[in-house]
């Protein structure tokens, strides 16, 4: 079993233990995410993948919000909000503006890569390298402008 589903389930039994409904129930549907796609793919999930898991939840948690935010819906934002914040201490340490350029930088170089025609192939080797420590919309967003610029 990976660590960190292990770190997950540990979590789960604190807040059972301290009545923590709201984290219970965030944590609970994190561990059915992980379950399902266990079930789906027959294969227990390693940390790398069990981290898709909870990139893909805050995300959907992020869109949601949005969309409550936009509606008016406060109160509903406010919940998405609060299981973001129970998902996020799960994801690795995030890389800063400056890492993050470095890294890119790093890549392309790595590469060859110049232009903005080589964005298809420089972000699969994005993905792979930074996935977990950095919003991937953001790296996108950088290595476009690094390319721009190259």
């Amino acid at each position: 079993m990976s660590e960190l589903k292990t770190r997950i389930q540990e979590d789960m039994k604190t807040a059972m233990r301290a009545k923590d409904s709201a984290r219970l129930g965030t944590i609970r549907m994190l561990l059915a995410a992980i379950k399902q796609r266990e079930v789906d793919e027959r294969v227990e999930l390693d940390d790398a993948a069990v981290l898709s898991v909870i990139e893909r939840m805050i995300k959907q948690r992020r869109d949601a919000r949005a969309q409550f935010e936009a509606g008016a819906r406060a109160d509903l934002a406010d919940k998405e909000a609060a299981e973001i914040a129970v998902l996020e201490p799960y994801l690795p340490a995030r890389l800063g503006a400056e890492e993050l350029d470095a890294e890119i930088r790093g890549i392309i170089s790595e590469l060859g890569l110049a232009g903005p025609q080589a964005l298809g192939k420089l972000m699969p080797a994005l993905k792979a390298r930074l996935s977990g420590r950095a919003d991937m919309a953001q790296v996108s967003t950088r290595a476009k402008a690094l390319l721009g610029g190259a």
